[in-house]
């Protein structure tokens, strides 16, 4: 399946204006990916954002972009944690994610080949993930930039010629470059995380299934324990619990938990249950889970 935007403009069933979803990067990146697969049917208007800070900035200022679609986790890089600490410090809330798994090919302007590459500019992290493909290529200098697609845009704005990028297939389609190695990442399990942001309350819907939230606990021996176990007795399925320091309190930590409701305890009698238990908590979301995309 390919993700697209696009939308018959004689369909009175769509929005009349495009949605606009503020990403981190240009046009091909994995998030603008990500966004057409999560709005697929929807017309939309991708708009760039050269960090993650500027882009919660535009979502919650509504004047540039309408929701936010953030990465927060990888299977094989981890956590985001300084995008869980922009969460925690923003106004927004999650109002729904999905699930890419990450092909990354190495590209480069038409009729070069690879023995000509001196140099691949990509993101650290894509770089981490074809450290094994090029190790057959000793003579290649990898150098880290902000973003994948953006390495592709450069090289065929500047007409480089001894330069390639790791970087998608829409990257690829978008900035005419030529596919050398499709799929070079060393691991194929390789997904990654987006949250839906938008301004404004938390839905409390009975039919979203998933919660994000995040607390603190007393410095005592047994807190986060007593915490999980209310939890356990309420039967929700918890899928992800992430600690980040809280600064000017040493060895004292925010807690950052998702779970999923089952059986017939919703999930405000769970939150309820624990909120004495806790300090600080806030519910940062309640949406329903994402689908899995293979792109």
């Amino acid at each position: 399946m390919q993700p697209t935007t696009t939308t018959s403009a004689t369909d009175d069933s769509q929005p009349s204006s495009p949605l606009r979803v503020g990403i981190q990067g240009v046009a091909g990146a994995f998030h603008d990916i990500a966004a057409r697969y999560c709005f697929q049917g929807r017309p939309l208007e991708i708009i760039p954002a050269h960090t993650f800070e500027e882009l919660v900035q535009m979502v919650e200022g509504q004047e540039k972009a309408d929701v936010g679609l953030m990465a927060i986790e990888n299977t094989l890089a981890g956590s985001l944690m300084h995008n869980y600490t922009l969460l925690h410090r923003s106004e927004l809330s999650i109002t729904g994610e999905v699930f890419l798994r990450i092909k990354q090919n190495l590209m480069a302007l038409p009729g070069v080949q690879i023995e000509q590459l001196k140099e691949v500019h990509s993101h650290p992290i894509a770089i981490a993930q074809c450290r094994e493909f090029f190790a057959q290529y000793p003579d290649i200098r990898l150098v880290e930039t902000e973003d994948t697609a953006l390495s592709a845009l450069r090289i065929q704005e500047q007409g480089l010629q001894e330069v390639g990028a790791i970087a998608s297939t829409l990257a690829a389609d978008i900035y005419g470059m030529n596919i050398l190695a499709a799929g070079i990442e060393t691991n194929k399990k390789n997904h990654t995380r987006f949250l839906v942001l938008e301004e404004g309350e938390v839905a409390v819907e009975a039919e979203l299934e998933k919660v994000s939230l995040c607390f603190a606990t007393d410095h005592e021996v047994g807190s986060l324990y007593k915490v999980l176990a209310v939890l356990a007795a309420y039967n929700v399925n918890l899928t992800k619990i992430q600690s980040t320091p809280i600064i000017g309190h040493p060895w004292e930590y925010q807690f950052y938990v998702d779970f999923v409701t089952e059986g017939k305890v919703g999930h405000q009698q769970a939150i309820e249950a624990i909120r004495p238990l806790t300090r600080n908590l806030r519910v940062l979301g309640v949406y329903a889970c994402g689908e899995h995309y293979d792109y």
